[in-house]
């Protein structure tokens, strides 16, 4: 039983070492249901800042060589707008994820 929280609280703490990779191993090898639960939403929550990134990264590209010298500025400055919300949504699933692992791992739960 113990092993299963740490192994849980690992797949939200994999974050900062092995995202998405963990919890996606962690789900397919575990068939604890608890832990099959956790792992899945630890990979959800690992999934939004990937997708994110990818979206902001093919909007850059596409913008980059559509948009006229004139223009740039106003570019720049959405990309710059888009950039702070990515860092301040990704900060929040960080803190989210580590807040989840502690709580999963904390005595009594």
């Amino acid at each position: 039983m113990e092993n299963n929280k740490i192994i849980s609280a690992l797949c939200y703490a994999s974050l900062l070492f092995a995202p998405f990779l963990m919890p996606l191993i962690v789900y397919f090898v575990m068939k604890d249901k608890e832990v099959r639960y956790h792992a899945k939403r630890a990979l959800l929550s690992h999934s939004i800042p990937t997708f994110l990134s990818f979206l902001l990264a093919i909007f850059g590209f596409i913008g980059m060589f559509s948009v006229d010298y004139h223009n740039m500025g106003g570019f720049v400055t959405l990309m710059f707008v888009m950039m702070a919300i990515y860092f301040l949504v990704t900060l929040g699933i960080i803190i989210w994820n580590l807040v989840q692992a502690y709580r999963v791992y904390r005595p009594g739960f």
